[in-house]
């Protein structure tokens, strides 16, 4: 009964380290990306939102023109364009040489504390692990006829 229990929480942890892995790698993938979000509105409302493409206008945007008519100047335009940059990370290592002193003591400190943690127990030397025992043609007790009791 115990083994099954010992076998099932390997297995949850070898599953749980699958998606602990598969969550990183989507965190890395995704600090990295860079896109763009294209949005145009007319008036309040969002009318088109596009990634990585320029949105398209819903048609009432006022043509620039040449002339310097009162119309053209006294119309305010109700349709705008925003666009969202979100900026991914460039750089995902920070270098060596820009750590401190302290910080690189408190490093090295830590792993040699680890790697000393425990002791390696002295290896246990059996004289005659390699010797096999004579073939017993009979048995030696038995003839004699020495028993104990």
């Amino acid at each position: 009964m115990s083994y099954y229990i010992f076998y099932n929480l390997a297995q949850m942890k070898a599953i749980f380290h699958k998606i602990m892995s598969l969550v990183m790698a989507l965190v890395v993938l995704l600090s990295t990306t860079s896109f763009t979000v294209n949005m145009h509105y007319c008036g309040d409302n969002l009318v088109d939102m596009k990634i990585y493409q320029e949105a398209e206008g819903c048609g009432m945007e006022i043509p620039m023109t040449n002339s310097t008519s009162e119309t053209a100047l006294s119309k305010t335009p109700c349709c705008k364009n925003e666009q969202l940059l979100i900026q991914g990370q460039n750089e995902l290592q920070t270098p060596i040489d820009s750590l401190s002193f302290s910080i690189e003591y408190f490093v090295v400190s830590t792993v040699y504390s680890y790697i000393n943690l425990f002791e390696s127990l002295p290896k246990e030397v059996i004289p005659f692990k390699d010797y096999s025992p004579p073939n017993l043609v009979t048995d030696i007790h038995v003839l004699d006829q020495v028993f104990i009791i």
